[in-house]
């Protein structure tokens, strides 16, 4: 029995989508009037309606979150059915789905990433919402909820995006050096993830602007202009995200859109009077129990914290602008990769 259970799991993660397929169709049938018009036959005698959130779900990285989604009948069957519930992870074009749950009766079985992490919320009566305890920076998107009772199946899709910050990256050897790869790794290295376009669209509409173009998630290279000008497209164009459209992934070079999000951590300034060489702020947050602050980390203290400091740890955090450090408006400054100089250090360390 539980090698079948699983089999039969495993088939319900593997099959199409709309409608439940598994040798037949069964929410649509020809009318026997032979006049080519589809009519919608339930086979209970009653609709299966599924609901989730029309509003997006906000979470943070490390935090858990619910996914809400009910079902129910109209009109209402009072008799206790084997229901069978599917949750996938979709892309914003709808094209392709990762499997994240699957579930029948009280027996569930979780997929990737999501193994360890998602699991049913079944407290109330005809409830299938989804839980991801301990969520990451790619569970951001938009999630499908799919309810098969027998011959039936439905679903909706609810949204989750994670509350972060979008910062445009270059590595030290200059502009326009990374494939989509590497843009991805370094990304990861400053405690983030490449942005997809929605986050992206989200920083612009807060302020974000940028000249250089730079990868995101999915293989596309863009970037956002508030102010248009000469150099960014021309004077012509209006406000707006430029896009390259798709580029090749090896072969092509941009900078990179990374995406952070809200820290579990802290992020402090270090200094000594004469400043520190690199090697000397690795050892002096490490006598803090701490580490060097990556990128990401310094752009989430610097948003969801408040973290405001005009001395020159490399990168620095400014909410307040005001005189002797730099420009009028709040942001994080940067020096580049200054290969003399000593400075502070900002430091990271987990709660």
């Amino acid at each position: 029995l539980p090698l079948l259970l699983e089999a039969t799991l495993l088939r319900l993660a593997s099959g199409s989508h709309h409608p439940f397929y598994n040798g037949f169709y069964y929410n649509h049938i020809m009318n026997d009037k032979g006049k080519g018009q589809e009519k919608v036959v339930y086979f209970n005698g009653a609709k299966l309606v599924v609901e989730t959130s029309k509003d997006p779900i906000y979470s943070s990285s490390g935090a858990n979150v619910t996914l809400p989604c009910h079902y129910h009948y109209e009109p209402d069957l009072e008799a206790k059915r084997k229901i069978r519930i599917k949750w996938s992870k979709l892309r914003d074009d709808y094209t392709k789905e990762q499997d994240v749950l699957v579930a029948i009766g009280k027996t569930y079985m979780a997929f990737g990433d999501f193994q360890g992490r998602a699991h049913l919320r079944q407290a109330g009566r005809r409830e299938a919402s989804l839980v991801v305890s301990d969520v990451r920076l790619q569970d951001d998107g938009k999630y499908r909820c799919e309810v098969i009772d027998g011959l039936e199946d439905e679903s909706d899709v609810v949204d989750l995006r994670l509350q972060g910050i979008v910062f445009p990256y270059q590595p030290p050897r200059g502009q326009y050096r990374l494939n989509f790869h590497e843009a991805e790794r370094v990304c990861q290295e400053q405690g983030a993830v490449l942005a997809t376009f929605n986050q992206l669209f989200q920083a612009w509409s807060e302020g974000l602007d940028w000249c250089n173009a730079g990868w995101l998630a999915d293989g596309t290279v863009q970037y956002p202009i508030r102010l248009p000008r000469k150099p960014c497209g021309g004077l012509h164009l209006a406000p707006g995200i430029r896009s390259y459209g798709p580029r090749h992934r090896h072969l092509h070079r941009f900078d990179a859109f990374c995406f952070s999000s809200a820290l579990r951590g802290e992020v402090f300034y270090l200094d000594q009077p004469a400043g520190m060489t690199l090697e000397e702020a690795k050892q002096s947050c490490q006598d803090a129990g701490a580490e060097i602050a990556q990128v990401g980390q310094l752009y989430s203290a610097w948003k969801f914290l408040g973290l405001d400091r005009c001395d020159a740890g490399r990168p620095h955090p400014i909410t307040k602008p005001r005189a002797n450090c730099g420009p009028a408006e709040p942001g994080v400054r940067s020096f580049g990769f200054p290969s003399k100089g000593r400075f502070g250090v900002f430091c990271y360390k987990e709660r």
